[in-house]
């Protein structure tokens, strides 16, 4: 692997996300077997190409329901791509409201978990313990259920945690929006700290004064598609140049805009995927490895068949042991 191999944290070719619509839970079980059988899909991802090297800060902007979140949740491994590939070089922590944390423990008890997770010994935990409740700024509720917290105090905790486990790829999705404005202020210097430290990041925010003081790049997704991906301050004053003009729309056009979008991530098909690859120089071969289907929850197909004959396999040879010893005298 070159030095410039080693660069690259993020490596993302044709992404897409599909969501399934079902009529019922019948013909959601139907397709994990089948594949898709839905009548209607919404595609929330349609073909994201991108790399991100070490160091960099992307912000991610779009309108809502853009998918950003989608791309967070593929890129942290809450969720699997439909299609195409992905890699990442190093750690990854999430700083998301309300992301892994458990609502029924303390705060303390999820913070012990969570570095457990890590692979943090119990006595490595109990040293770090302090650091990461003082600055989390909980004070007595730290040993109350989460689910007492507000959405600032869940914020506080998972920022707090995740950004003491030191990841090399660092995710922020709006998490310091719901916080006070104090530890909001702590929370971004500790994101300065980072950039120093050449971490990568990806931040996810509607403040655009904050996209352009901490990014490098902004990455424009816009119901699903990339719409630009480049230097900060060029694709940031883009992409506000084309909020202003939407906001100055009327009601009526402004919906009929939105849905004109979503009806385009309901027709998409992996077909016009492979061939905008074609067209982009993929040969045939490469643009359908990219475009193939990851079915059931990221399994392949074969992997998924295979599993299940092993497991059917199991259960007749234990049913015929469990038969034969019956009919012994």
């Amino acid at each position: 692997m070159t030095k410039s191999d080693q660069d690259i944290m993020v490596q993302a070719e044709a992404i897409t996300k599909n969501f399934q619509l079902y009529a019922n839970q019948t013909e959601k079980l139907k397709s994990t077997f089948l594949g898709n059988q839905s009548e209607t899909n919404f595609w929330a991802l349609r073909g994201l190409s991108f790399e991100v090297k070490r160091g960099e800060v992307i912000g991610i902007v779009g309108t809502n329901g853009s998918g950003k979140s989608t791309l967070l949740n593929i890129l942290s491994g809450v969720i699997p791509q439909t299609s195409g590939k992905l890699k990442l070089n190093g750690s990854i922590g999430v700083v998301a409201i309300n992301e892994g944390l458990n609502w029924e423990l303390t705060g303390r008890e999820n913070i012990r978990i969570k570095q457990l997770m890590m692979g943090k010994s119990n006595k490595e935990i109990t040293k770090v313990m302090p650091s990461i409740i003082d600055f989390a700024e909980l004070g007595e509720f730290i040993d109350q259920p989460v689910k007492d917290y507000s959405n600032g105090m869940r914020a506080k905790l998972g920022f707090s945690i995740v950004t003491h486990n030191n990841p090399d790829i660092l995710i922020i999705d709006e998490a310091l929006s719901v916080g006070d404005s104090n530890f909001s202020k702590k929370a971004l210097g500790k994101i300065r700290e980072f950039i120093a430290e050449n971490k990568t990041i990806f931040f996810v925010s509607h403040d655009l004064d904050q996209v352009r003081e901490f990014t490098t790049k902004v990455m424009w997704v816009q119901y699903g598609e990339m719409r630009a991906f480049g230097p900060t301050q060029v694709v940031a004053d883009e992409y506000q140049k084309f909020t202003q003009d939407l906001d100055k729309l009327d009601e009526a056009n402004r919906d009929q805009y939105v849905e004109k979008q979503k009806q385009g991530q309901q027709i998409f098909t992996l077909e016009q995927l492979q061939d905008r690859l074609v067209h982009q120089g993929k040969n045939f071969d490469q643009a359908r490895n990219l475009t193939a289907i990851r079915s059931f929850e990221g399994f392949s197909a074969i992997s998924l068949y295979s599993t299940l004959i092993i497991i059917f396999g199991l259960m007749a040879i234990v049913i015929y042991f469990y038969l034969t010893k019956g009919q012994q005298p």
